[in-house]
């Protein structure tokens, strides 16, 4: 008697309880064409120390790991970073050139709700942004409604590229 209904409750509970997989670009793809299809071999950042205490204000938590790879040319560098929006990791690409943000690309989205945050009328407006005040976007982000974590996340993220991107290329 019961089991038509158990049935359908356990469906009803998978189906909505996954999360959607949509991978807009490999990672290894965003490297390469942020380098013009000649990237350069990745390096390591120690995430250690101050630097730790900083990337963990800006994120609201620690950093996942002690070290990250990066790419770098010149005064040009291209980071992969994830961050949760509600409930799953957001993975995006970063490229910073002489301090400024040169592009954001969502890469790897895993939320049911706010894949908007990969278009370009939103990740657009993050070009030319560097920070200002230390830790803190030099512009305004508008928001995305319905989308309000991941754009959260995206800018945290943004936040974080550019102050990992200080920090390989301080003193030049």
């Amino acid at each position: 008697m019961y089991r038509p209904l158990f049935l359908i409750l356990t469906l009803f509970v998978l189906v909505n309880g996954a999360a959607a997989l949509e991978v807009y670009q490999k990672p290894a793809d965003f490297i390469s064409a942020a380098f013009a299809g000649d990237p350069p071999q990745p390096r390591k950042l120690w995430i250690t120390g101050e630097l730790r205490d900083r990337a963990a204000a800006i994120l609201g938590h620690p950093p996942p790991a002690l070290r990250l790879s990066y790419w770098r040319r010149d005064a040009r560098t291209a980071w992969i970073l994830d961050e949760i929006g509600k409930e799953r990791p957001i993975t995006a690409g970063f490229v910073i050139d002489n301090g400024r943000v040169d592009s954001v690309r969502v890469l790897i989205y895993r939320e049911s709700r706010g894949g908007e945050i990969r278009h370009p009328f939103f990740t657009d407006q993050f070009a030319g942004i560097m920070l200002d005040h230390d830790t803190l976007l030099s512009r305004k982000i508008d928001g995305i409604s319905g989308a309000t974590l991941s754009v959260n996340a995206i800018e945290k993220l943004t936040r974080l590229a550019l102050l990992f991107h200080q920090q390989v290329t301080v003193g030049e």
